[in-house]
């Protein structure tokens, strides 16, 4: 009863129509020159269960760590560079590979509400939370 027949404005859906104008046809560009950052010196690497893709004078903001400003940390578990448009992969780790980093310090996150609330039991809870991590600048990557 309930079926498509009940609800016949449902059942037309948008068609599609194919554009008529012709699209004019470039030539294909290098692979060096189109993709995106291909001269550009990066590295991904895993750090808290999270990968980020960081370049020399990056700053990233990482889990947090007892860390005094100043510091360095080391990061081994690289699982690719880039370098001169050359990409090496690691399987799963590229090895030898170490980004170096200078704690700057630590930040506070934004702040997230959370709020419970149960209807009809006059229960209402809202607590927030900030994030503490830690900022770092990427030195070296090598």
């Amino acid at each position: 009863m309930w079926g498509p027949s009940f609800f016949p404005s449902r059942t037309h859906g948008i068609v599609m129509a194919k554009s008529t104008a012709s699209r004019t046809e470039s030539a294909p560009e290098s692979s060096a020159a189109g993709m995106a950052g291909a001269s550009h010196h990066y590295a991904i690497v895993v750090d808290g269960g999270r990968q980020y893709r960081v370049s020399e004078g990056q700053e990233v903001e990482i889990d947090f760590r007892h860390l005094p400003a100043g510091s360095e940390l080391v990061f081994d578990e690289v699982l690719a560079v880039s370098k001169a448009g050359a990409l090496t992969l690691g399987a799963p780790v590229v090895k030898g590979a170490k980004v170096k980093a200078e704690v700057l310090g630590s930040v506070q996150g934004e702040k997230i509400y959370v709020q419970k609330f149960a209807r009809r039991k006059n229960y209402r809870r809202r607590t927030g939370h900030r994030a503490l991590t830690t900022k770092v600048r990427i030195g070296s990557i090598g």
